[in-house]
């Protein structure tokens, strides 16, 4: 493949994937207003703002590894295409339920993360993965692009005509896609499924998936629930908020390749290590500075770089460690990533219901961290002592 393919291949995917992504996280910028149009409890607000991210989590398994079989190019404009189709139906919605079944359904768009990697992936050396992987995970970009927009549109326009013009993006991101992308050359024998299945007896698929879900987990948890912390904590409205939560996530997104770079570089191992401590020790001071709107900025902020840096870092082991099922490992890996970002929101609003404060989340946040911290520490002590004994062998 020519480098002008592979860089068509490189920003169409991730231009497509900033498209699907702001289309996964649409009802969070404007969960508020939802809210007050149908009488709704903190509860029922986070499970809305919560769907999206489970069926987009659990479904990237079987799409990546389809990414695997059939070509990324072909499942990825299907994915697109498919996403107008709820994306309509909750414009002409009139009723909760029907919104939270349309919500269901938009989270496709979170598979998209499964096809984008594993295609872009196939065009690159392994030398230059964690960077490479980490410029197409900043398709993440599209949480910013959603905080800022819809709240905006809704302003001007109302909520039907947020999610048409959405649908009306994503339609034509999947037309550029197509004619501007090449599929990738694949083998006649094509992997059959036990094949790719059996990445789940890898030990190291579920230790990335672990720390996936802290990592990405805890991206999709800032960026879908900060413009309701940021609305209770400090009492801001949703355009404000929204403002201040797509400075989160462009932190964060943009941070992704550097942390891909330095893993390039340092080792996954190690870089990993700097990041679990620095959250866990984010997520201590948020607990005590939630209340001051300044400092719970800084660390939100703070807390952005590092959930990044990690991101880039997981994604650059996975492609160590893939063996040709990059697609099935980046599903099974992204998965709990997603469901990371799935489970928090809700226990946020259980927390708020029955606890009246969100601060039991941030502790918990930070005790997962210290697991991390704690299996990947044993590991780094691991790889020096197996290096000090092959260096000893080699000398004697």
């Amino acid at each position: 493949m020519n480098k002008k393919d592979q860089k068509s291949i490189l920003i169409l995917s991730t231009l497509s994937m900033i498209i699907a992504f702001s289309v996964w996280s649409i009802l969070s910028p404007v969960a508020g207003k939802i809210q007050e149009m149908y009488g709704l409890t903190g509860l029922q607000k986070s499970i809305l703002i919560a769907v999206p991210v489970l069926l987009g989590s659990v479904m990237r398994i079987p799409i990546g590894i389809l990414a695997d079989r059939l070509g990324g190019r072909r499942v990825y404009v299907l994915t697109m295409l498919f996403l107008t189709l709820p994306l309509i139906g909750a414009s002409f919605t009139t009723s909760y339920v029907g919104l939270l079944l349309c919500a269901f359904f938009i989270g496709m768009a979170g598979t998209t993360f499964a096809v984008s990697i594993a295609y872009v992936s196939g065009c690159y050396p392994s030398e230059k993965q964690g960077l490479i992987l980490g410029i197409a995970g900043m398709g993440n970009l599209g949480t910013a692009v959603a905080s800022f927009l819809a709240p905006q549109i809704v302003n001007l326009w109302g909520l039907p005509w947020m999610f048409r013009i959405f649908a009306l993006a994503i339609l034509i991101m999947s037309i550029i896609f197509w004619f501007g992308t090449t599929e990738l050359q694949r083998t006649k024998d094509r992997k059959k499924l036990r094949h790719s299945l059996a990445i789940m007896k890898n030990k190291e698929t579920w230790v990335l998936s672990g720390y996936y879900f802290l990592t990405f987990g805890g991206f999709v948890t800032f960026s879908l629930y900060l413009p309701t912390l940021f609305q209770d904590l400090h009492h801001l409205n949703a355009v404000q908020a929204g403002i201040l939560t797509g400075i989160f996530v462009i932190g964060a997104t943009f941070i992704r390749p550097v942390g891909g770079y330095l893993s390039d570089k340092f080792g996954a191992v190690k870089v990993l290590n700097i990041v679990f401590f620095s959250i866990l020790l984010t997520s201590v001071l948020i607990v005590f500075w939630q209340g001051n709107l300044l400092l719970f900025m800084v660390e939100c902020l703070l807390m952005a770089i590092m959930l990044g840096t990690g991101n880039g870092a997981v994604f650059k082991r996975v492609a160590e460690v893939s063996q040709g099922n990059m697609g099935a490992v980046t599903g099974v890996v992204g998965a709990a990533g997603g469901l990371g970002g799935f489970f928090p929101p809700i226990l946020l609003g259980i927390f708020k219901d029955y606890l009246g404060e969100y601060t039991l989340g941030f502790i918990l946040l930070s005790l997962f961290a210290l697991v991390c911290l704690a299996y990947n520490s044993s590991r780094i002590r691991t790889i020096f002592t197996t290096s000090r004994k092959q260096n000893a062998s080699s000398l004697s």
